[in-house]
């Protein structure tokens, strides 16, 4: 019962956490993980970067309960909140056309674990982008 009731209560607050300070792209690169438990990131060898990040804008519009910040043509800001608790995480790409890569970050606001989740949304972001191909 009462796990009934702080879950309510947690659901009814939505915990939101401030918006990350390394946001961003600093000297060509996102910012890397401070910390793996709650922090993913990948680099994808794209032939077109800027073509992925659309394709995948168009992916993260489509995905329920994410919201895009931020779009320009190289860098793309998103948030993700969990069904149950709303718990917010910051999903960033950023088409390097330097170097002919994608790079993709996803981070939690909140909490020193996030069970894998930052993870397997880039595992997702990369499946949708092969099924493209």
């Amino acid at each position: 019962m009462v796990l009934t009731i702080f879950s309510v209560l947690l659901a009814l607050f939505h915990f939101v956490g401030p918006m990350p300070t390394n946001l961003g792209i600093h000297q060509g690169q996102l910012s890397p993980c401070e910390s793996p438990s709650h922090c993913a990131r990948s680099d994808w060898e794209r032939n077109d970067p800027i073509a992925s990040l659309n394709e995948l804008a168009d992916v993260i519009q489509q995905t329920p309960r994410s919201e895009i910040v931020e779009q320009r043509t190289d860098y793309l800001h998103a948030t993700a909140s969990s069904e149950i608790f709303g718990f917010v995480d910051d999903l960033e790409l950023y088409a390097d056309t330097e170097r002919s890569l994608l790079q993709a970050r996803s981070v939690s606001r909140l909490g020193e674990s996030d069970l894998g989740v930052n993870e397997q949304r880039l595992r997702s972001l990369e499946t949708a982008l092969m099924k493209q191909q």
